[in-house]
């Protein structure tokens, strides 16, 4: 059944996910991937469509997949599951964890984890950047693979330039909010521009 189904996949991904959004994209993407619930180039799109919306990428994601394989209650199933391992486990945390944290082997656990979290996250980081440039398989990555998004290429260096510049001339981060605003004022026209050039 689609809802067991969907409650299942998406408990497992909020469940063995540490180290919050970048770290759960491998996890879903093997998950909606190997469902045939989204393309692989869906998949990707969807990931910069979540982050810049309100809401954390696995819930938005979940509530999507669930939206187009079995409607509204799909949705709200998919996020149900997505979202209960984390309630209970800060429910855990609050009440038995505290208790713990000096414990050397929970204090050996968490160690463990970060570098799995620092590369995971790492490799979404690098994934997303390889499709955005114009890599369409990263099983090996040829020159036969590559075909180079203009658009993407020249947005990243903009978006780079400006950031660094901001960083550089105002001695402080730009605000994220606004930085994702100047994404889409910067990207809008590169579109149009590469597209009147016949390079889209």
């Amino acid at each position: 059944m689609i809802y067991w189904l969907l409650f299942i996949e998406f408990f497992k991904i909020g469940a063995f996910t540490f180290g919050g959004g970048y770290a759960m994209i491998p996890l879903l993407k093997e998950t909606v991937l190997g469902h045939n619930w989204l393309s692989e180039s869906q998949f990707y799109d969807f990931i910069g469509v979540c982050e810049s919306t309100p809401g954390p990428i696995g819930v938005n994601l979940a509530s999507y997949v669930g939206a187009t394989q079995a409607g509204f209650l799909g949705s709200v199933i998919a996020t149900f599951g997505v979202i209960l391992p984390s309630f209970l486990v800060i429910l855990l945390v609050a009440t038995i964890l505290t208790k713990f944290i000096k414990n050397k082997y929970v204090q050996g656990f968490l160690s463990g984890l970060k570098p799995v979290i620092i590369g995971l996250i790492i490799s979404a980081g690098f994934v997303l950047l390889a499709k955005c440039i114009g890599y369409s398989s990263l099983d090996s990555i040829k020159a036969s693979s590559f075909k180079p998004s203009y658009v993407s290429i020249a947005c990243l260096v903009i978006l780079l330039l400006l950031y660094y510049g901001y960083k550089a001339i105002f001695k402080k981060k730009i605000n994220t909010i606004l930085f994702i605003l100047l994404a889409a004022g910067v990207g809008i026209p590169m579109c149009l521009l590469f597209s009147s050039l016949g390079l889209l």
